[in-house]
C-alpha cells in the first residue's frame, strides 16, 4: 500500500501558484517516472510546519508500517493522493546527501522535482538546510571506489626532490632520464631523403656545425649506419672519451661516455646501432649500450688497440688490432676470442671487412729492404689462413683502408701522399692507372672515404684541408679549407647527399653541406 501525502496551502500562495499545483497533480502518472523521486522515508511524527517553503506537511500515523499523507490544501483535491514509488536501493546516494527547496518558492520547487536528473533526496526534519547547488557539488566530489585488481597496477616512479605515485591507466611523465631515448626519433631533416634511392653527392661548401668541446685530438667520426637515425654522429678523442652528437639540427652531444682511463683509438657502431665498440690505450674493449650508457662486455685486448671491425654479416663479432703481431676475432656473447691471426708485424694501422664478410684486410707498418712486404694482407675470416701479402710493392704503410660502395674495389691511403686502387677479387692487383695524388699525410692517421654514390673519393690532409676527387678519373674537383691543424677524417653522411663531417687534431669537429 503506497503512502498518501496532504499538503495544506497558506493563505499567502497567490492564484497562479494554485493552478500550477493544479498542473502538477493533473501529472501525477509522470511524476512517477519523472526525473526526481522521492523516498518513503519520512519518520512518523504527527506533524511538520515549513514555514520556508509556504505550505504545511502533516504525517498521520498508522499502526501498520505503511503510512498515510492527505493533500488538503484546497477543496477542489482534496480527495486526491499522491503515489509515490521509491527508487531502488542501489540507486540512492548515501545518508550525508540532502536536497532543500529555497525559501518562499513552492513554484521552483515542483519545477525542480521534475527537472532534476533522477537524483535521490532523503528529507530528514534535524538535518542542516542546504542549497541545491552545495548539494551537487558535493555529489561530485564523491571519489568512485576503485577495485584491489586496478590499485594494484599503480606504478611508482621516484625523483631525486619526492616520490610521485601515479595511477597506471592515467597519462605520467617518466624521469628525465627515461626521457631522452637516442633512437625514438627521425630527424625532421632527413626524412625527404630516406625514400629517395637514386641521390648524387654534392660537394660542401658552407659550415654548419663547429663542434669543440672534445680537448684532445680526435681520432674518428662516423656517421650511425642506421639511416632512420643518420642524425648521430659518432666521435671518440684521445682525451679518453666517447661522445654521440645530434649533427643535423642542433649540434649539441646527446651522450658523453667516459668507460676508458686511456686515449680512445678507435670506436665503432653496431650494426643495429644500439652499442658503440670502443678501444684504446687502455688495452680494453668496451661494447657499451648507448641508451643506459652501461658497458655490456668489457675484455681486457692484451695490448694497445688501434683499430676495430664488426663483421658486417654477423654482429656479434668483431676484429681487434694494435701494438701485436696478431689480431683477434672476439665474440660478444661469451666475450671469448674465437680466432687469431698471427702475420709477425708490429702494428696494425687498418682493418677492412671485403663485401661478404668472408674475407678481410689488415696493413701494417712492415716495410722490408726492397718492397712492402706484408704492408697490405688478405685473410680468410673462417681458417685464418694468409691469402696474399704481396699486394702491395712500395715502400710507403697505409694508414688507412677504404671499400666502394658498388664496384669492387678498395682504396689505400698511403704515407707516400697518394691513394691508389685496387681489386677486391683475388689476386688483388692494383689499378696502375689512377693514383689520386695531392693532398699531404706526413705521418698522421689520415682516413679517407667514397661518397654514398661511389663518384667522389674524399680524404683529410696534414695542411686541415679536405680534397675531393673524382672516382672515375682520379682528378682534383675541389679543396675544402676546413681546419687549421691536421684533418684526421672525413665521413660522408649516409642519407644526405651533400653532407660531410670532419675532424682534427686539436679536437675540433665540423658539419658541412
Amino acid at each position: 500500500m503506497n503512502s498518501l501525502v496532504a499538503y495544506e496551502s497558506s493563505d499567502s500562495e497567490t492564484d497562479n501558484d494554485k493552478s500550477e499545483e493544479v498542473n502538477f497533480l493533473q501529472r501525477k502518472d509522470d511524476f512517477v517516472h519523472s526525473k526526481f523521486q522521492c523516498q518513503s522515508v519520512l519518520p512518523t511524527v504527527t506533524g511538520l510546519e515549513s514555514s520556508r517553503c509556504g505550505f504545511e506537511l502533516k504525517v498521520a500515523s498508522t499502526g501498520s508500517s505503511n503510512k498515510e499523507y492527505n493533500w488538503r490544501s484546497t477543496p477542489n483535491y482534496a480527495q486526491r493522493d499522491l503515489r509515490v514509488t521509491p527508487r531502488p536501493p542501489e540507486m540512492s546516494l548515501s545518508d550525508e546527501t540532502y536536497f532543500q527547496f529555497s525559501k518562499n518558492n513552492y513554484k521552483n520547487g515542483l519545477d525542480l522535482m521534475q527537472k532534476s536528473d533522477r537524483i535521490p533526496a532523503k528529507m530528514v526534519p534535524s538535518a542542516q538546510k542546504r542549497l541545491f547547488q552545495d548539494s551537487m557539488a558535493a555529489a561530485q566530489n564523491i571519489k568512485p571506489y576503485i577495485p584491489k585488481r586496478l590499485r594494484q597496477k599503480e606504478v611508482t616512479y621516484e625523483s631525486k626532490d619526492s616520490t610521485e605515485v601515479l595511477n597506471s591507466e592515467k597519462n605520467h611523465t617518466p624521469p628525465e632520464e627515461h626521457q631522452l631515448s637516442l633512437l625514438s626519433r627521425i630527424s625532421d631533416f632527413i626524412k625527404p631523403y630516406l625514400e629517395n634511392q637514386c641521390k648524387t653527392s654534392d660537394i660542401p661548401k658552407r659550415l654548419v656545425f663547429h663542434i669543440s668541446q672534445h680537448k684532445g685530438p680526435v681520432t674518428t667520426i662516423e656517421w650511425c649506419p642506421v639511416q632512420q637515425h643518420s642524425h648521430l654522429l659518432l666521435s671518440a678523442s684521445m682525451d679518453k672519451s666517447v661522445k654521440i652528437w645530434d649533427a643535423i639540427e642542433t649540434g649539441r652531444c646527446l651522450k658523453s661516455y667516459l668507460c676508458h682511463s686511456g686515449a680512445v683509438r678507435d670506436a665503432q657502431w653496431s650494426l643495429c646501432g644500439r652499442q658503440i665498440l670502443s678501444g684504446g690505450f687502455d688495452s680494453m674493449l668496451h661494447l657499451t649500450d648507448i641508451e643506459t650508457a652501461k658497458q655490456i662486455i668489457s675484455i681486457h685486448n692484451g695490448c694497445q688497440i688501434t683499430r676495430l671491425a664488426f663483421n658486417p654479416e654477423n654482429q656479434n663479432v668483431f676484429l681487434s688490432g694494435g701494438f701485436s703481431s696478431t689480431v683477434k676475432a672476439w665474440d660478444t656473447r661469451n666475450c671469448q676470442v674465437v680466432n687469431e691471426y698471427n702475420a709477425g708485424i708490429q702494428q696494425t694501422l687498418d682493418i677492412l671487412f671485403l663485401p661478404g664478410g668472408k674475407e678481410f684486410l689488415t696493413s701494417t707498418d712492415a716495410v722490408s729492404r726492397d718492397s712492402a712486404d706484408r704492408t697490405i694482407i688478405a685473410w680468410d675470416f673462417q681458417t685464418s689462413a694468409k691469402i696474399s701479402n704481396q699486394i702491395f710493392h712500395e715502400r710507403y704503410t697505409i694508414p688507412c683502408l677504404a671499400v666502394h660502395p658498388k664496384e669492387s674495389v678498395f682504396v689505400a691511403q698511403t704515407n707516400g701522399n697518394y691513394m691508389v686502387l685496387f681489386s677486391t677479387q683475388r689476386p688483388y692487383r692494383m689499378n696502375k692507372r689512377k693514383r689520386y695524388e695531392g693532398h699531404k699525410v706526413e705521418g698522421y692517421a689520415v682516413g679517407c672515404e667514397f661518397s654514398p654514390d661511389g663518384t667522389l673519393i674524399a680524404t683529410g690532409s696534414a695542411d686541415g684541408t679536405v680534397y675531393f676527387y673524382n672516382y672515375l678519373n682520379s682528378k682534383l674537383i675541389h679543396t675544402l679549407p676546413a681546419h687549421e691543424q691536421a684533418c684526421i677524417n672525413v665521413s660522408f653522411h649516409p642519407v644526405h647527399p651533400s653532407i660531410i663531417a670532419t675532424c682534427d687534431w686539436s679536437g675540433e669537429i665540423k658539419v658541412w653541406q
